[in-house]
């Protein structure tokens, strides 16, 4: 019964996402707004017709509360899937850098605190960076754990 869940969830939601690409990228070009345009334009010419009625008014307030209430949750779909996307890449990156922390590998997944914190170090790392002769120097999350751990040595002393 569980597998058939998944299945059908599968489908769907990978039906939804071929759609809301499809969709998202339908509603960024230049003829969609011309066509949102023409009916906007349509709409207003009709208003001597329909003395500029409450039905008049109620057909657009109604046509685009529709539409902007189903695109909010298409392009969220598709924002969530290429910021996943863009994740996965840059994981790819700090993984394949001998240079690079792996502790910032899936770091959306921290607290707001702890990207704060990680902020901190980051703007201290870059104070350091500017304060070196060689421009192609650079710091480590680890580089500066070691030398936290030496600094301590040193003062226990």
């Amino acid at each position: 019964m569980k597998r058939k869940n998944k299945i059908k969830k599968s489908k769907l939601s990978s039906f939804f996402g071929k759609m809301a690409s499809k969709i998202t990228r339908a509603a960024g070009k230049p003829a969609t707004f011309l066509i949102a345009f023409l009916i906007i334009v349509a709409w207003a010419l009709a208003g001597p017709v329909f003395k500029y009625s409450d039905t008049w008014q109620l057909v657009i307030n109604t046509s685009t509360t529709i539409i902007t209430f189903l695109m909010v949750f298409i392009i969220q779909q598709t924002q969530n899937k290429d910021t996943a996307a863009l994740q996965l890449k840059l994981n790819e990156l700090i993984s394949s850098s001998k240079y690079a922390s792996n502790n910032l590998i899936s770091i959306e997944d921290l607290t707001e605190e702890e990207l704060d914190v990680l902020k901190k170090f980051y703007t201290k790392l870059s104070q350091l960076a500017k304060k070196e002769a060689d421009i192609h120097c650079s710091h480590s999350l680890d580089e500066a754990a070691a030398k936290h751990k030496d600094k301590i040595g040193i003062a226990g002393k």
